[in-house]
């Protein structure tokens, strides 16, 4: 994968001023929070024009999305829909924080909005894919939908689920539908 990911910060850097990964805290397996590592797809100062752009939230729940978001750089929407903006986060599953397959990692501000239920999406480590990231049109998916796609991960985990996502998700950065 080294081409990719020198190829990929080559891009970043020549097309942008910035870093070229973007590192947040997330909260993980039993509530712990670590750093999780991407390519950064937005605009150095993304962070704070969140605020201005918080009434153009089209997530419903205590998550933040945008269709079309004005912080993502042009090379920031090719790597999302191929998802090599995501390659990054292999380090973290080496560090042992995240595994290949289990429910996103959230940001800590939105475990806070959770109710009871969806607090059991902790109680396995974060991947780098899931069902939600395999399924078609993914970002329009009602957040409650999401956690309840998390939590059916949780109950019926098996290798051959685990297999089975991995390929889809495989089959998703081929088609580009990250997005």
């Amino acid at each position: 994968l080294a081409p990719l990911f020198a190829g990929a910060a080559f891009v970043i850097k020549i097309t942008s001023l910035g870093p070229i990964f973007f590192a947040q805290e997330r909260v993980g397996l039993n509530k712990r929070r670590f750093r999780l590592y991407k390519f950064r797809t937005m605009v150095a100062n993304a962070d704070e024009m969140r605020k201005e752009l918080e009434e153009m939230n089209e997530a419903d729940g205590p998550a933040f999305k945008i269709a079309d978001d004005p912080r993502v750089t042009k090379i920031g929407k090719f790597l999302r829909k191929s998802g090599l903006d995501e390659l990054p986060q292999l380090f973290n599953i080496l560090k042992g924080e995240m595994s290949l397959i289990g429910p996103r990692p959230p940001l800590p501000e939105e475990t806070t909005h959770y109710e009871r239920w969806q607090l059991r999406r902790l109680s396995v480590k974060p991947g780098l894919s899931c069902f939600w990231q395999v399924k078609p049109d993914r970002n329009s998916i009602k957040f409650e939908k999401w956690m309840e796609l998390d939590l059916a991960y949780i109950d019926n985990w098996s290798l051959r689920l685990d297999l089975l996502i991995l390929l889809k998700t495989v089959r998703t950065i081929f088609h580009k539908t990250g997005l």
